[in-house]
């Protein structure tokens, strides 16, 4: 009886989930309610609060997993590179992978822009589960550079660079392409890594 609890829950839990994806790619983060999700799922409100606090979490849980996807292709590619160039080609076929869903570089957009009036979220949210961090960037570039490097200025740079692509893609400018950016983030790196190293 406990399992079958236990599995029902859990499948409330995915549907509430893919209820939540989707009307935030249909309606964005900001114009989703925790009543619309549990409507959409076919829940009482009650359900969800089972399984979160608040939209936040649910939120803050729906971009982990997509990231989480995306990383393990990531760590596969950055164990075959052999230079920093090639590290960094694993590291834009990965943030590539988050970009090319629009409707999710909308609702990040979105959530960090919601985040940022919250000192509590924005911790979360700069936690590398969440984000490339300029700590991460910096742990995965260590092999090919040298102590002198300074990964994390090199990894805020990239990441900079990574979300204001995103947020030039969701205004549809059109003027620079995913690998304008990619080149042009690839050239910086290079460039600081190797005066750094000199």
């Amino acid at each position: 009886m406990a399992r079958r609890q236990q599995e029902k829950s859990q499948e409330t839990q995915q549907e509430l989930l893919a209820a939540a994806l989707e009307l935030f790619q249909e309606r964005g983060f900001f114009g989703t309610t925790i009543a619309d999700i549990t409507k959409k799922a076919g829940y009482a409100k009650g359900s969800f609060y089972r399984h979160w606090q608040s939209k936040d979490d649910i939120t803050l849980q729906l971009i982990e997993a997509k990231l989480a996807s995306c990383r393990a292709r990531r760590t596969e590619a950055l164990a075959r590179a052999a230079t920093l160039e090639q590290a960094l080609e694993a590291i834009w076929d990965f943030l590539e992978s988050i970009m090319e869903d629009k409707s999710w570089a909308r609702l990040f957009l979105e959530f960090t822009i919601h985040a940022s009036c919250d000192e509590g979220l924005k911790a979360s949210l700069a936690q590398s589960a969440f984000r490339l961090s300029d700590a991460v960037f910096a742990e995965l570039v260590r092999p090919w550079v040298g102590p002198k490097v300074p990964g994390e200025k090199l990894g805020a740079l990239n990441t900079c660079l990574f979300e204001g692509f995103l947020i030039h893609g969701v205004l549809g400018t059109g003027t620079l392409n995913k690998r304008d950016i990619r080149d042009a983030a690839k050239r910086l790196i290079l460039t600081l890594a190797a005066d750094a190293g000199k």
